[in-house]
Protein backbone atom coordinates (compact mmCIF):
# COMPACT_ATOMS: atom_id res chain seq x y z
CA UNK A 1 0.00 0.00 0.00
CA UNK A 2 1.56 2.73 -1.27
CA UNK A 3 -0.25 5.74 0.06
CA UNK A 4 -2.21 6.03 3.50
CA UNK A 5 -2.95 9.25 4.34
CA UNK A 6 -3.76 8.82 8.13
CA UNK A 7 -1.35 8.36 10.94
CA UNK A 8 -4.35 6.66 12.96
CA UNK A 9 -5.01 4.05 10.02
CA UNK A 10 -1.37 3.49 8.91
CA UNK A 11 -2.03 1.53 12.52
CA UNK A 12 -4.29 -0.72 11.62
CA UNK A 13 -3.85 -1.56 8.27
CA UNK A 14 -2.47 -5.20 7.57
CA UNK A 15 -1.88 -7.39 4.79
CA UNK A 16 -4.10 -10.14 6.80
CA UNK A 17 -6.93 -9.70 8.75
CA UNK A 18 -9.14 -12.13 11.07
CA UNK A 19 -12.51 -10.85 11.86
CA UNK A 20 -12.25 -9.59 14.79
CA UNK A 21 -9.82 -6.95 13.21
CA UNK A 22 -12.26 -5.60 10.74
CA UNK A 23 -14.70 -5.49 12.93
CA UNK A 24 -12.74 -3.14 14.77
CA UNK A 25 -11.96 -1.59 11.83
CA UNK A 26 -15.46 -0.85 11.42
CA UNK A 27 -16.19 0.29 15.01
CA UNK A 28 -13.18 2.68 14.92
CA UNK A 29 -14.57 4.89 11.25
CA UNK A 30 -18.04 4.24 13.52
CA UNK A 31 -16.36 6.01 16.03
CA UNK A 32 -14.92 8.74 14.55
CA UNK A 33 -18.02 9.14 12.13
CA UNK A 34 -16.03 7.75 8.46
CA UNK A 35 -19.24 6.26 8.02
CA UNK A 36 -21.96 8.91 9.40
CA UNK A 37 -24.58 9.51 6.90
CA UNK A 38 -26.21 12.59 7.73
CA UNK A 39 -29.86 12.26 6.38
CA UNK A 40 -32.86 14.37 5.78
CA UNK A 41 -36.34 13.74 7.38
CA UNK A 42 -37.83 12.10 4.69
CA UNK A 43 -34.92 9.01 4.32
CA UNK A 44 -32.49 11.09 1.83
CA UNK A 45 -29.33 12.22 1.60
CA UNK A 46 -27.19 15.10 -0.18
CA UNK A 47 -24.34 13.87 -2.36
CA UNK A 48 -21.80 15.43 0.13
CA UNK A 49 -21.15 17.43 3.81
CA UNK A 50 -21.17 20.67 2.81
CA UNK A 51 -19.95 24.03 4.72
CA UNK A 52 -20.33 27.76 3.51
CA UNK A 53 -17.13 27.26 1.35
CA UNK A 54 -18.31 24.30 -0.16
CA UNK A 55 -22.02 25.19 -1.17
CA UNK A 56 -20.99 26.01 -4.55
CA UNK A 57 -20.21 22.57 -5.08
CA UNK A 58 -24.48 21.93 -4.90
CA UNK A 59 -23.32 18.67 -3.23
CA UNK A 60 -26.09 19.62 -0.67
CA UNK A 61 -28.50 18.61 -3.60
CA UNK A 62 -30.13 15.12 -3.78
CA UNK A 63 -28.71 13.02 -6.86
CA UNK A 64 -30.69 9.49 -7.51
CA UNK A 65 -27.67 7.41 -8.05
CA UNK A 66 -25.70 8.31 -5.10
CA UNK A 67 -28.92 7.70 -3.26
CA UNK A 68 -29.11 4.15 -4.53
CA UNK A 69 -25.57 3.54 -3.68
CA UNK A 70 -26.29 4.75 0.24
CA UNK A 71 -29.38 2.97 0.34
CA UNK A 72 -27.62 -0.17 -0.80
CA UNK A 73 -24.77 -0.26 1.26
CA UNK A 74 -27.43 0.20 4.25
CA UNK A 75 -29.34 -2.89 2.82
CA UNK A 76 -25.58 -4.86 2.73
CA UNK A 77 -24.94 -3.68 6.76
CA UNK A 78 -28.74 -4.70 7.35
CA UNK A 79 -30.22 -1.60 8.10
CA UNK A 80 -32.72 -2.17 5.54
CA UNK A 81 -35.15 0.14 7.23
CA UNK A 82 -33.21 2.78 5.96
CA UNK A 83 -32.58 1.66 2.51
CA UNK A 84 -36.58 1.22 2.46
CA UNK A 85 -37.43 4.84 4.14
CA UNK A 86 -34.97 6.45 0.68
CA UNK A 87 -36.46 4.41 -1.97
CA UNK A 88 -39.96 5.09 -0.86
CA UNK A 89 -38.91 8.86 -0.66
CA UNK A 90 -37.15 8.59 -4.22
CA UNK A 91 -40.75 6.64 -5.15
CA UNK A 92 -42.55 9.40 -3.94
CA UNK A 93 -40.69 12.08 -5.62
CA UNK A 94 -41.10 9.74 -8.81
CA UNK A 95 -44.43 10.31 -8.36
CA UNK A 96 -44.97 13.78 -8.15
CA UNK A 97 -42.88 14.26 -11.56
CA UNK A 98 -44.72 11.39 -13.66
CA UNK A 99 -45.81 13.76 -16.19
CA UNK A 100 -41.92 13.62 -16.77
CA UNK A 101 -42.29 10.09 -18.03
CA UNK A 102 -45.78 10.46 -19.83
CA UNK A 103 -44.88 13.49 -21.75
CA UNK A 104 -42.66 11.67 -23.55
CA UNK A 105 -44.01 8.13 -23.92
CA UNK A 106 -46.72 10.16 -25.02
CA UNK A 107 -44.28 11.99 -27.86
CA UNK A 108 -45.70 15.46 -26.01
CA UNK A 109 -42.09 16.54 -24.80
CA UNK A 110 -39.03 16.25 -27.22
CA UNK A 111 -36.34 13.64 -24.96
CA UNK A 112 -33.61 15.19 -26.96
CA UNK A 113 -33.82 18.02 -24.64
CA UNK A 114 -32.37 17.00 -21.12
CA UNK A 115 -34.58 19.49 -19.14
CA UNK A 116 -37.47 17.53 -20.46
CA UNK A 117 -36.72 14.38 -19.31
CA UNK A 118 -36.99 12.78 -14.95
CA UNK A 119 -34.82 14.87 -13.68
CA UNK A 120 -32.01 12.93 -11.86
CA UNK A 121 -30.64 15.65 -9.01
CA UNK A 122 -33.49 17.75 -6.86
CA UNK A 123 -34.43 19.24 -3.74
CA UNK A 124 -34.82 16.65 -1.50
CA UNK A 125 -36.46 18.02 1.43
CA UNK A 126 -38.84 19.37 -0.77
CA UNK A 127 -38.99 16.73 -3.75
CA UNK A 128 -38.58 20.29 -6.13
CA UNK A 129 -37.20 19.97 -9.31
CA UNK A 130 -34.20 22.67 -9.17
CA UNK A 131 -34.58 25.73 -11.70
CA UNK A 132 -31.10 25.41 -13.46
CA UNK A 133 -30.15 23.46 -16.61
CA UNK A 134 -28.39 20.20 -15.61
CA UNK A 135 -28.02 17.07 -17.61
CA UNK A 136 -30.64 14.87 -16.76
CA UNK A 137 -30.24 12.81 -19.72
CA UNK A 138 -29.10 9.89 -17.01
CA UNK A 139 -30.84 5.96 -18.35
CA UNK A 140 -28.34 4.58 -15.09
CA UNK A 141 -29.91 6.95 -12.65
CA UNK A 142 -33.45 5.86 -13.66
CA UNK A 143 -32.12 2.26 -14.00
CA UNK A 144 -30.35 1.97 -10.57
CA UNK A 145 -33.61 3.23 -8.75
CA UNK A 146 -35.67 0.40 -10.91
CA UNK A 147 -33.00 -1.98 -9.75
CA UNK A 148 -32.73 -1.52 -6.41
CA UNK A 149 -36.67 -0.77 -5.54
CA UNK A 150 -38.03 -4.53 -7.11
CA UNK A 151 -35.55 -5.97 -5.54
CA UNK A 152 -36.21 -4.70 -2.59
CA UNK A 153 -40.69 -5.96 -3.17
CA UNK A 154 -39.09 -9.06 -4.20
CA UNK A 155 -37.89 -9.82 -1.13
CA UNK A 156 -40.83 -8.61 0.71
CA UNK A 157 -39.22 -5.67 1.64
CA UNK A 158 -42.00 -3.39 0.12
CA UNK A 159 -45.69 -3.11 -0.22
CA UNK A 160 -46.53 -2.15 -3.74
CA UNK A 161 -49.47 1.00 -4.10
CA UNK A 162 -51.70 0.61 -7.56
CA UNK A 163 -49.63 4.12 -8.09
CA UNK A 164 -46.09 2.34 -7.57
CA UNK A 165 -47.14 -0.03 -10.00
CA UNK A 166 -48.21 2.16 -12.87
CA UNK A 167 -44.81 4.24 -12.38
CA UNK A 168 -42.58 1.33 -12.80
CA UNK A 169 -44.77 0.39 -15.48
CA UNK A 170 -43.40 4.05 -16.71
CA UNK A 171 -40.08 3.19 -16.65
CA UNK A 172 -40.13 0.49 -18.74
CA UNK A 173 -42.39 2.58 -21.44
CA UNK A 174 -39.80 5.72 -21.11
CA UNK A 175 -36.80 3.74 -22.13
CA UNK A 176 -38.51 1.83 -24.43
CA UNK A 177 -39.66 5.20 -26.36
CA UNK A 178 -36.18 6.53 -26.17
CA UNK A 179 -34.73 3.32 -27.54
CA UNK A 180 -31.95 3.23 -24.64
CA UNK A 181 -29.96 0.54 -26.37
CA UNK A 182 -29.13 3.72 -28.63
CA UNK A 183 -29.68 6.41 -26.46
CA UNK A 184 -26.98 9.37 -26.01
CA UNK A 185 -27.34 10.24 -22.25
CA UNK A 186 -24.62 12.26 -20.12
CA UNK A 187 -24.44 8.96 -17.99
CA UNK A 188 -22.72 8.53 -14.26
CA UNK A 189 -20.66 11.40 -14.93
CA UNK A 190 -23.32 14.06 -15.96
CA UNK A 191 -21.03 15.15 -19.30
CA UNK A 192 -20.92 14.81 -22.88
CA UNK A 193 -23.81 13.11 -24.54
CA UNK A 194 -23.24 9.48 -25.65
CA UNK A 195 -23.93 5.76 -26.18
CA UNK A 196 -22.45 4.23 -22.84
CA UNK A 197 -21.89 0.95 -21.94
CA UNK A 198 -22.18 1.72 -18.18
CA UNK A 199 -25.92 3.19 -18.65
CA UNK A 200 -27.06 0.36 -20.59
CA UNK A 201 -25.93 -2.07 -18.18
CA UNK A 202 -27.65 -0.28 -15.57
CA UNK A 203 -31.30 -0.38 -17.58
CA UNK A 204 -30.31 -3.82 -18.51
CA UNK A 205 -30.09 -4.72 -14.39
CA UNK A 206 -33.24 -2.40 -14.05
CA UNK A 207 -35.50 -4.02 -16.60
CA UNK A 208 -34.50 -7.50 -15.16
CA UNK A 209 -35.04 -6.94 -12.08
CA UNK A 210 -38.46 -5.71 -13.46
CA UNK A 211 -38.99 -8.68 -14.88
CA UNK A 212 -38.40 -10.91 -12.07
CA UNK A 213 -40.97 -8.63 -10.25
CA UNK A 214 -43.18 -9.19 -13.16
CA UNK A 215 -43.36 -13.02 -13.24
CA UNK A 216 -43.35 -13.02 -8.97
CA UNK A 217 -46.94 -10.94 -8.53
CA UNK A 218 -47.64 -11.10 -12.52
CA UNK A 219 -49.54 -7.51 -12.00
CA UNK A 220 -47.56 -5.23 -14.53
CA UNK A 221 -49.90 -6.13 -17.51
CA UNK A 222 -53.17 -4.16 -15.33
CA UNK A 223 -51.50 -0.57 -15.06
CA UNK A 224 -50.54 1.91 -17.64
CA UNK A 225 -51.22 1.92 -21.53
CA UNK A 226 -49.91 4.86 -23.55
CA UNK A 227 -50.63 4.63 -27.33
CA UNK A 228 -52.39 1.44 -26.91
CA UNK A 229 -48.50 -0.03 -25.52
CA UNK A 230 -48.58 -2.50 -22.90
CA UNK A 231 -46.34 -3.36 -20.69
CA UNK A 232 -45.84 -7.34 -20.80
CA UNK A 233 -43.52 -9.89 -20.09
CA UNK A 234 -42.78 -9.83 -23.78
CA UNK A 235 -42.19 -5.88 -23.74
CA UNK A 236 -40.06 -6.82 -21.24
CA UNK A 237 -37.76 -9.26 -22.96
CA UNK A 238 -37.55 -7.26 -26.15
CA UNK A 239 -36.12 -4.16 -24.39
CA UNK A 240 -34.03 -6.60 -22.60
CA UNK A 241 -33.14 -8.00 -26.20
CA UNK A 242 -31.93 -4.99 -27.65
CA UNK A 243 -29.79 -3.95 -24.72
CA UNK A 244 -28.31 -6.69 -24.38
CA UNK A 245 -27.21 -7.08 -28.06
CA UNK A 246 -26.28 -3.31 -27.91
CA UNK A 247 -23.69 -4.11 -25.07
CA UNK A 248 -22.47 -7.22 -26.53
CA UNK A 249 -20.94 -5.24 -29.15
CA UNK A 250 -19.92 -1.98 -26.89
CA UNK A 251 -18.02 -4.04 -24.32
CA UNK A 252 -15.34 -4.04 -22.96
CA UNK A 253 -15.36 -0.61 -24.08
CA UNK A 254 -17.55 2.57 -22.79
CA UNK A 255 -17.76 4.16 -26.06
CA UNK A 256 -17.35 3.03 -29.94
CA UNK A 257 -18.61 5.79 -31.08
CA UNK A 258 -16.36 7.52 -33.44
CA UNK A 259 -13.88 10.37 -32.54
CA UNK A 260 -14.01 12.45 -29.45
CA UNK A 261 -16.60 10.38 -28.40
CA UNK A 262 -14.93 6.85 -28.25
CA UNK A 263 -13.80 5.47 -24.74
CA UNK A 264 -11.78 2.51 -24.58
CA UNK A 265 -11.43 2.63 -20.59
CA UNK A 266 -13.77 4.09 -18.06
CA UNK A 267 -14.32 2.86 -14.61
CA UNK A 268 -18.07 3.36 -14.37
CA UNK A 269 -18.33 -0.28 -15.96
CA UNK A 270 -17.01 -1.83 -13.17
CA UNK A 271 -20.51 -1.31 -11.43
CA UNK A 272 -22.17 -3.77 -14.35
CA UNK A 273 -19.39 -6.10 -12.45
CA UNK A 274 -20.38 -4.90 -8.58
CA UNK A 275 -23.34 -4.56 -7.29
CA UNK A 276 -25.27 -5.10 -10.43
CA UNK A 277 -23.89 -8.54 -11.68
CA UNK A 278 -25.03 -8.71 -15.40
CA UNK A 279 -21.64 -8.85 -17.48
CA UNK A 280 -20.22 -12.62 -18.25
CA UNK A 281 -16.91 -13.86 -16.35
CA UNK A 282 -14.76 -13.06 -19.02
CA UNK A 283 -15.68 -9.97 -20.03
CA UNK A 284 -15.73 -8.94 -16.35
CA UNK A 285 -12.19 -10.37 -15.75
CA UNK A 286 -11.19 -7.93 -18.90
CA UNK A 287 -12.93 -4.24 -17.44
CA UNK A 288 -11.10 -5.30 -14.38
CA UNK A 289 -7.78 -5.64 -15.72
CA UNK A 290 -8.39 -2.22 -17.95
CA UNK A 291 -9.06 -0.56 -15.24
CA UNK A 292 -6.32 -1.86 -13.08
CA UNK A 293 -4.02 -1.27 -15.70
CA UNK A 294 -4.81 1.95 -17.13
CA UNK A 295 -7.04 3.75 -14.44
CA UNK A 296 -5.41 2.88 -11.39
CA UNK A 297 -3.24 5.72 -9.53
CA UNK A 298 -1.27 6.17 -6.28
CA UNK A 299 -4.19 7.91 -4.59
CA UNK A 300 -7.40 6.10 -6.61
CA UNK A 301 -8.38 5.65 -9.95
CA UNK A 302 -9.66 8.08 -12.71
CA UNK A 303 -12.50 7.95 -14.04
CA UNK A 304 -11.10 7.65 -17.92
CA UNK A 305 -8.46 9.07 -19.79
CA UNK A 306 -8.42 12.90 -20.43
CA UNK A 307 -10.90 13.35 -17.75
CA UNK A 308 -10.44 16.95 -17.11
CA UNK A 309 -12.65 17.58 -13.97
CA UNK A 310 -10.76 18.40 -10.91
CA UNK A 311 -7.46 18.83 -13.38
CA UNK A 312 -4.34 20.23 -11.43
CA UNK A 313 -4.61 23.54 -9.83
CA UNK A 314 -8.21 23.34 -10.68
CA UNK A 315 -9.50 25.79 -7.64
CA UNK A 316 -6.61 28.35 -8.98
CA UNK A 317 -8.31 28.07 -12.96
CA UNK A 318 -12.18 28.32 -11.81
CA UNK A 319 -13.82 30.11 -10.08
CA UNK A 320 -16.14 28.40 -7.31
CA UNK A 321 -18.98 28.75 -9.43
CA UNK A 322 -17.98 27.20 -12.81
CA UNK A 323 -16.24 24.04 -10.89
CA UNK A 324 -19.41 22.19 -11.07
CA UNK A 325 -21.18 23.48 -13.74
CA UNK A 326 -23.06 21.75 -16.44
CA UNK A 327 -20.95 20.83 -19.44
CA UNK A 328 -22.59 18.54 -21.25
CA UNK A 329 -23.32 20.79 -24.48
CA UNK A 330 -19.50 21.86 -24.37
CA UNK A 331 -16.66 20.48 -22.67
CA UNK A 332 -13.72 22.47 -23.86
CA UNK A 333 -13.07 25.19 -21.53
CA UNK A 334 -13.01 22.51 -19.00
CA UNK A 335 -10.88 19.89 -21.25
CA UNK A 336 -7.96 23.19 -21.73
CA UNK A 337 -6.76 22.97 -18.17
CA UNK A 338 -5.69 19.28 -18.30
CA UNK A 339 -2.40 18.10 -17.94
CA UNK A 340 -0.40 15.06 -19.22
CA UNK A 341 -1.59 12.36 -16.88
CA UNK A 342 -3.16 15.02 -14.51
CA UNK A 343 -6.12 13.65 -14.12
CA UNK A 344 -8.15 13.10 -11.03
CA UNK A 345 -8.12 10.14 -8.86
CA UNK A 346 -11.39 9.02 -7.07
CA UNK A 347 -11.90 6.88 -4.02
CA UNK A 348 -15.45 5.86 -4.93
CA UNK A 349 -13.87 2.58 -7.07
CA UNK A 350 -10.88 0.67 -4.73
CA UNK A 351 -13.85 -0.21 -2.52
CA UNK A 352 -15.88 -1.95 -5.75
CA UNK A 353 -13.05 -3.43 -6.74
CA UNK A 354 -12.31 -4.81 -3.50
CA UNK A 355 -16.15 -6.05 -3.40
CA UNK A 356 -15.50 -7.58 -7.21
CA UNK A 357 -12.63 -9.88 -5.71
CA UNK A 358 -14.23 -10.55 -2.63
CA UNK A 359 -17.48 -12.07 -4.94
CA UNK A 360 -14.71 -14.09 -6.82
CA UNK A 361 -13.38 -15.57 -3.75
CA UNK A 362 -16.70 -16.28 -1.94
CA UNK A 363 -17.15 -17.83 -5.27
CA UNK A 364 -14.19 -20.13 -5.64
CA UNK A 365 -12.60 -19.90 -2.33
CA UNK A 366 -9.23 -19.10 -4.15
CA UNK A 367 -6.76 -17.55 -1.47
CA UNK A 368 -5.11 -15.60 -4.14
CA UNK A 369 -8.79 -13.24 -4.37
CA UNK A 370 -8.93 -13.14 -0.72
CA UNK A 371 -5.27 -11.10 -1.05
CA UNK A 372 -6.66 -8.72 -3.60
CA UNK A 373 -9.72 -8.08 -1.88
CA UNK A 374 -7.74 -7.47 1.29
CA UNK A 375 -5.23 -5.07 -1.41
CA UNK A 376 -7.83 -2.65 -2.02
CA UNK A 377 -9.84 -2.66 0.92
CA UNK A 378 -6.41 -0.97 2.35
CA UNK A 379 -6.12 0.95 -0.75
CA UNK A 380 -9.38 2.37 0.26
CA UNK A 381 -8.21 2.87 4.33
CA UNK A 382 -5.73 4.88 2.49
CA UNK A 383 -7.61 6.74 0.70
CA UNK A 384 -8.99 8.50 4.10
CA UNK A 385 -8.02 11.93 4.67
CA UNK A 386 -5.12 13.01 7.28
CA UNK A 387 -4.80 14.54 10.58
CA UNK A 388 -3.74 17.67 8.67
CA UNK A 389 -6.64 17.87 6.14
CA UNK A 390 -8.61 21.24 6.34
CA UNK A 391 -11.51 19.00 6.24
CA UNK A 392 -10.90 17.36 8.72
CA UNK A 393 -8.76 13.99 9.25
CA UNK A 394 -10.61 10.04 8.31
CA UNK A 395 -12.84 12.03 5.88
CA UNK A 396 -14.15 9.91 2.79
CA UNK A 397 -13.12 12.05 -0.57
CA UNK A 398 -14.75 12.06 -3.79
CA UNK A 399 -11.14 12.40 -4.68
CA UNK A 400 -7.55 13.26 -4.70
CA UNK A 401 -6.38 15.95 -7.37
CA UNK A 402 -2.98 17.73 -7.99
CA UNK A 403 -2.92 21.25 -6.29
CA UNK A 404 1.12 22.68 -5.90
CA UNK A 405 1.98 19.50 -7.15
CA UNK A 406 1.00 17.83 -4.00
CA UNK A 407 -2.36 15.51 -4.35
CA UNK A 408 -4.73 16.86 -2.06
CA UNK A 409 -8.51 15.81 -1.39
CA UNK A 410 -11.10 18.09 -3.50
CA UNK A 411 -14.18 20.12 -1.66
CA UNK A 412 -16.85 17.70 -1.86
CA UNK A 413 -15.34 15.64 1.62
CA UNK A 414 -17.02 14.13 2.29
CA UNK A 415 -18.50 12.53 -0.25
CA UNK A 416 -21.54 10.51 0.73
CA UNK A 417 -20.99 7.83 -1.97
CA UNK A 418 -17.38 7.20 -0.75
CA UNK A 419 -18.75 6.18 2.44
CA UNK A 420 -21.05 3.52 1.38
CA UNK A 421 -18.88 1.99 -0.88
CA UNK A 422 -16.19 1.91 1.39
CA UNK A 423 -18.61 0.23 4.44
CA UNK A 424 -19.51 -2.49 1.81
CA UNK A 425 -16.09 -3.38 0.81
CA UNK A 426 -15.88 -3.84 5.39
CA UNK A 427 -18.77 -5.53 4.96
CA UNK A 428 -17.83 -8.40 2.18
CA UNK A 429 -14.45 -9.06 3.89
CA UNK A 430 -16.60 -9.74 7.00
CA UNK A 431 -18.20 -12.02 4.19
CA UNK A 432 -15.00 -13.54 3.28
CA UNK A 433 -13.26 -14.16 6.41
CA UNK A 434 -16.71 -15.89 7.70
CA UNK A 435 -15.58 -18.35 4.66
CA UNK A 436 -12.02 -18.71 5.30
CA UNK A 437 -11.03 -18.90 8.98
CA UNK A 438 -11.60 -22.31 10.64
Amino acid sequence: MKTIHSRQVQGLVKSEYNLQEIQIIFQFLEDNQSLFFPSLSNGLFPAAVTSAETQYTCYSSVWVRDNIYVAYSHYILGKTDIAIKTVSSLMSYFKKYKNRFEQIINREADSQDPMNRPHIRFNGTSLEEIDQKWAHAQNDALGYFLWFYCNLVREGKLDLQQEDVEVLALFALYFQVIHYWEDEDSGHWEEVRKIEASSIGVVIAGLKSLKRLYLQFDFISHCCRYENKLVTIHLIDDLLEEGVSALQKILPSECIEPESKKRRFDAALLFLIYPLHIVEENIADQILQDVIGNLQGDYGIKRYLGDSFWAPDYKKKLPPETRTTDISDDSSLRDSLLTPSGEAQWCIFDPIISAIFGSKFQKTKQKVYLERQIEYLNRSLGQLTGEDCEFGGLRCPELYYSENGKYVPNDSTPLLWTQANLAVSLKMVEHSLLQHEP
